[in-house]
């Protein structure tokens, strides 16, 4: 009796650091280290960076995983920490097939999703599979595939390495744990490859074939489920907001495309087809008159491609010449970038885009600095351009930055608006005006079809004017005919709907008022 209690004796004194209690499994010593100093609740050691939560994990010792997860004290434990390869405490238990650690792990919200940050190396394997056990691999075959795969590794999941400790120790049970817990079957690692490739890459796993394939074929429908019901969803919502631009019918098509390869691309990946990311941004130049509706089309665009997963935000930085422009040498170059920052995620709009390029040089100008800078952000996918201005002007722009024709690859032209357009242009203002504008609330009387304020702008405006103002046209007819309405009303009407009602001859009048 005397000799026993002289070696626990020896061997607790042997535990010296919080460290070797938690790896040994000395519950009496671990609890009254960190009982006297709570700081090393989360303290890492040296090189490994391991915690004693990764520790007392990797090795199974469930009462001081679950002492550490109950853990009183200010602090909480770190569920998430890393070590040097970037691993979790769920990662270095599944690697070790420590079950009973996971269990406790998952219930208490590890991230069972969470992938290494760092490299994952051959010797991690190696070291790792020979601590948690001293017998030799049974295959050569088994280690081939871990060299070949794991050197230079990252993005591997708990249950990427509950795989491979169960082909090597013919033990499921926390490949079971993972799967109960909704551990996704078709997460990759930085090779593409996902838990039943690993599985398929080593002969005679049947059983843990058969447990994780059917489990991954269910996720996989299940996605594709929620793939289909998101594109239809979402193409209608692309409608809608096509329906806001009349004409440009080059464009439309082409955003009709960008969507629904985006969204068909989810659907492959959805049941498990392998194929290539999205490439750079599609940086673009708006080409035509003012009033052709460039600015409206950048912000539906805007909406539409954060819609659809290639933008992050729907935001719409528009920028000119004097919000680029620096005064002095030196401070155009830190005020382009400024702009470029706020608009990271969305649509930078750089409107009349050639002032930036002066017909005739006289003296230092900057705008060519300007052009520059944001040509070197158009590579980094985090900012979609777009370029806009009269077609002949923007010319100079083209020809005058050589990257310019490789980086933007769609060309729009936006044509004058027939009257047609522009009567349509006008009915969809009416039915979309914002809280904030004068117009709000009001409505077109039924004599104003399309058809009768076509004619009404045929025969009382010209060409000439048409293709200054285009939009701008819209703009002054519906601020003008609602001044007329406010002009005939008698100061005793009291009818509520012809307060708020917009009629033909309110259009008539107004056009008296619009700018040769």
């Amino acid at each position: 009796m005397e000799n026993h209690q002289s070696t626990e004796s020896s061997a607790s004194d042997k535990h010296t650091t919080i460290h070797d209690c938690a790896e040994s499994g000395d519950i009496e010593a671990f609890q009254k280290l960190l009982q006297d100093n709570p700081s090393l609740l989360n303290e890492k050691n040296a090189i490994m960076l391991e915690t004693p939560l990764h520790l007392s994990a990797a090795t199974n010792r469930t009462d001081i995983v679950k002492f550490l997860l109950e853990w009183k004290g200010d602090d909480k434990v770190d569920l998430e920490a890393r070590n040097m390869y970037g691993e979790t405490p769920l990662h270095v238990a599944a690697k070790n097939g420590c079950n009973e650690a996971a269990k406790l792990l998952l219930s208490h919200g590890a991230l069972v999703e969470a992938k290494t940050k760092v490299l994952y190396t051959y010797l991690n394997i190696i070291f790792s599979f020979r601590n948690a056990s001293s017998e030799k691999c049974e295959s050569d075959i088994f280690f081939f595939f871990f060299f070949h795969h794991f050197y230079m590794q990252y993005g591997v999941t708990p249950l990427m390495l509950s795989v491979l400790h169960s082909i090597r120790a013919k033990d499921c049970s926390t490949v079971e744990t993972l799967l109960e817990h909704k551990a996704d079957c078709d997460a990759t690692d930085d090779k593409d490859m996902n838990p039943v490739d690993y599985v398929s890459k080593i002969q005679g796993n049947g059983k843990l074939l058969d447990l994780i394939l059917p489990r991954q074929q269910e996720e996989r429908q299940k996605k594709l489920q929620e793939a289909c019901s998101k594109q239809k969803e979402r193409m209608d919502a692309l409608e809608k907001e096509l329906s806001n631009i009349v004409g440009m019918d080059e464009l439309k098509m082409q955003l009709r495309k960008w969507s629904k390869g985006i969204l068909l691309n989810d659907r492959r990946r959805a049941i498990g087809l392998k194929i290539g990311t999205a490439g750079r941004l599609p940086h673009m130049a708006f080409l035509g008159n003012p009033g052709t509706g460039k600015t409206m089309v950048a912000r539906i665009l805007g909406r539409l491609l954060h819609s659809v997963g290639v933008l992050e935000t729907d935001k719409v930085k528009e920028v000119q010449r004097t919000d680029l422009i620096g005064q002095y040498i030196g401070h155009t170059g830190p005020k382009t970038r400024s702009k470029i920052k706020e608009a990271e995620g969305g649509i930078l709009f750089v409107d009349e885009a050639y002032r930036l390029i002066p017909e005739e040089k006289s003296g230092r100008d900057y705008g060519l600095e300007a052009l520059e800078e944001i040509m070197s952000c158009m590579d980094d996918g985090k900012v979609l351009v777009i370029f806009a201005g009269y077609n002949e002007a923007m010319n100079r722009v083209i020809s005058s930055n050589e990257g310019f024709s490789r980086r933007v690859t769609n060309l729009f032209n936006f044509k004058d608006l027939s009257c047609e357009e522009l009567a349509n242009v006008l009915c969809i203002k009416m039915k979309n005006q914002p809280k904030d504008s004068l117009l709000y609330g009001f409505k077109l009387h039924s004599d104003c079809t399309v058809d009768a304020i076509a004619e009404l702008i045929k025969t009382e405006t010209i060409k000439t004017q048409r293709m200054k103002m285009n939009g701008g046209l819209v703009d002054i007819m519906l601020n003008n005919a609602k001044g007329n309405l406010d002009l005939r009303l008698s100061d005793d009407c009291a009818e509520r709907d012809e307060l708020l009602t917009i009629k033909l001859e309110d259009f008539e009048a107004a056009m008296e008022f619009i700018p040769e």
